[in-house]
């Protein structure tokens, strides 16, 4: 594969990841230097007293294991001299004071740009932070770069490898190197598991925070659509699309969403956020699961059978804890809920794109969806030597918002997987929430054929309907993480977030990434 370079115009003051000018490689180079690396525990929580001792220690975490997992793409040039200046500050402290964060580069940030992981917009040098970047600042948490994913939120074609980026490589999965990372937050779910940091931000619009959570085993948390803005964001459906936290643990998972929660005038989505955000902190209690009558999607399993074993075990830890368990058999329609989600993805992703990229830089030559796929074209040795982009030619074939099938499958698909969906088994079957396993174990990176997934659990219902969707880690499946989701009505964040709580509290301790190159026998040779 030829080596991608960041072009010159990437600012010449941002602080380049170990992986430097090798960053947009097509993957990354051989593991030789991933076998030397020892098992990192996770992130230590930040001390509240020193946001310098907390951000130079993550920044030495990212500079001593990027190389292996090459899950952050590039630092804030000045993040220690920031953390010095919190440290002198004498108002009254936030409360993730000094906690260092990684966000998603797909999400504004003052000082580095704004790629969605593609050679486009290296230029992309945003003049404002994001509101949920403002929000996490002034909880004192210190943004100290982003990370990775996958190219255009894996939104440019159907045979995508997760985690792949021009710009940042390939995203490897902490727990087996040659495994993905799921996506399309694929390097914020691999930095948190990889302890570089304990909290990190994501993007969703279908299982782009709860995949790659449940494979790197940590903790994700997709908002109900319209908690957090989306202003700012590279987007791909002003239906579904949503930021979230991707943490260590879900306590921090709490702390997270509390401090980006709330309304943003320049997104109507979030009108009613500040009237419904709760204190999501309080919620962490570990008796939460005792009493609660909680639905169990059984025709969201079968996929794969070691997950399932864990699923049974994760259940009987719930009913342990005092959860009052009802199976629910069947939902049908769901192959037709993603047949209306795709048409809504093609025709808003375009819609959205655009206007994201006519605001811009002048810097930025590419001004629409179509300006991008004459780019892809012309550059296809860097932008795509492993898949193309026939999902970018479907949408700029799209008919606009105003499209009469447009609107019937949105419809359609937010009546099918919320009112007649979520809404009505959680009615019909008298239950809070609703469990399942979030996915099977990771699977191998495959740059020939493309992610090889071998089912999904429920993610998809939550997603077309704008629900809530908390995953935890469950357990492992040959020493590859697995987690459970629960899924609840709108705005149920809190309720989640308790039972979580409980359930990882009854679970125990999980075992931190290994970093090993592989989880699959080596069988010796023939003699």
């Amino acid at each position: 594969m030829a080596t991608i370079r960041i072009p010159a115009r990437m600012p010449a003051n941002a602080r380049a990841t170990p992986t430097g000018d090798r960053l947009g490689a097509a993957l990354a180079r051989p593991l030789v230097a991933a076998l030397l690396v020892a098992a990192l525990p996770a992130a230590p929580a930040a001390a509240a007293t020193s946001a310098e001792a907390n951000v130079r220690a993550a920044l030495d975490r990212i500079a001593r294991h990027n190389d292996a997992v090459r899950a952050v793409i590039a630092t804030v040039p000045d993040a220690l001299d920031r953390a010095r200046s919190a440290d002198r500050q004498r108002m009254a402290r936030g409360p993730l004071f000094g906690e260092p964060v990684l966000i998603k580069d797909n999400i504004d940030l003052v000082g580095l740009p704004n790629t969605a992981g593609s050679l486009a917009l290296t230029a992309n040098m945003p003049a404002q932070d994001a509101p949920l970047v403002t929000r996490l600042k002034a909880a004192g948490a210190q943004v100290i770069g982003k990370t990775n994913l996958s190219e255009w939120a894996n939104f440019r074609s159907s045979q995508s490898i997760s985690g792949w980026s021009a710009v940042g490589g390939q995203t490897r999965n902490p727990h087996a190197l040659d495994r993905n990372s799921c996506g399309s937050s694929s390097g914020s779910g691999a930095a948190v598991a990889a302890g570089m940091v304990r909290m990190a931000i994501g993007t969703e619009t279908d299982g782009s925070i709860t995949c790659p959570a449940a494979l790197n085993g940590i903790v994700g948390l997709k908002p109900t659509v319209g908690l957090v803005s989306r202003t700012g964001i590279i987007p791909i459906s002003a239906s579904q699309d949503t930021a979230g936290p991707m943490a260590a643990s879900v306590a921090d998972a709490a702390r997270l969403l509390a401090a980006i929660a709330g309304s943003d005038p320049a997104d109507p989505a979030t009108a009613e956020a500040d009237a419904r955000r709760a204190d999501y902190v309080a919620a962490l209690d570990p008796r939460a699961l005792a009493g609660k009558r909680i639905g169990v999607l059984r025709f969201a399993t079968g996929y794969s059978p070691a997950t399932d074993i864990v699923f049974e075990q994760a259940l009987s830890l719930m009913r342990a804890a005092g959860a009052v368990l009802v199976d629910i058999a069947e939902f049908k329609g769901r192959g037709e809920i993603g047949a209306a989600e795709y048409q809504v993805l093609l025709t808003e992703f375009k819609a959205g794109l655009n206007a994201y990229l006519a605001a811009t830089p002048a810097t930025v030559k590419t001004r629409s969806l179509a300006d991008l796929i004459a780019f892809n074209t012309a550059t296809a040795d860097r932008e795509m030597p492993l898949f193309g982009q026939d999902i970018f030619i479907q949408a700029e074939a799209t008919k606009g918002l105003d499209d009469p099938d447009y609107l019937k499958a949105r419809a359609k698909a937010r009546r099918m997987a919320g009112a007649e969906g979520i809404d009505r088994m959680l009615a019909d079957n008298k239950v809070v929430a609703l469990v399942a396993p979030t996915m099977g174990p990771a699977f191998l990176i495959d740059t020939v054929n493309g992610d090889q997934i071998g089912g999904g659990g429920p993610g998809g219902l939550a997603a077309v309907a704008g629900y809530p969707h908390l995953t935890v880690p469950m357990g492992r499946v040959r020493g590859l993480p697995v987690g459970l989701s629960f899924i609840g009505p709108a705005w149920s964040e809190a309720l989640l977030i308790g039972l979580g709580h409980a359930f990882e509290q009854a679970a125990g301790p999980q075992t931190p990434a290994q970093f090993a190159p592989s989880v699959d026998p080596r069988p010796a040779p023939a003699r």
